[in-house]
């Protein structure tokens, strides 16, 4: 069994053109740091999200917590951890 608590990892992402950092538990709960600062953006992060949303010539805009990059780095923690619970075989 793999034993650990938390992990964590730092990921580009294009729907804020910003590394975020990904957060894992244990008993399966996720979450993304950058949530808190996008989602609803203070006035300068808002001001900087108009200002390279127009430079890259799209809407810059975080989709939440169920976001699928958090999703996929929780599902690939938890089935590398299930791969490695299984017994051996032993032929």
């Amino acid at each position: 069994m793999v034993d650990w608590q938390v992990t964590a990892t730092t990921i580009y992402c294009d729907d804020v053109d910003d590394e975020v950092t990904v957060i894992v538990q244990r008993d399966g709960s996720a979450r993304c740091v950058g949530f808190a600062k996008y989602d609803k953006p203070d006035k300068d992060i808002a001001g900087l999200m108009k200002q390279k949303s127009r430079q890259l010539k799209k809407q810059l805009e975080c989709i939440g917590p169920e976001c699928h990059r958090v999703v996929d780095y929780r599902d690939q923690l938890l089935a590398e951890e299930a791969k490695q619970a299984k017994p051996v075989d032993s032929a």
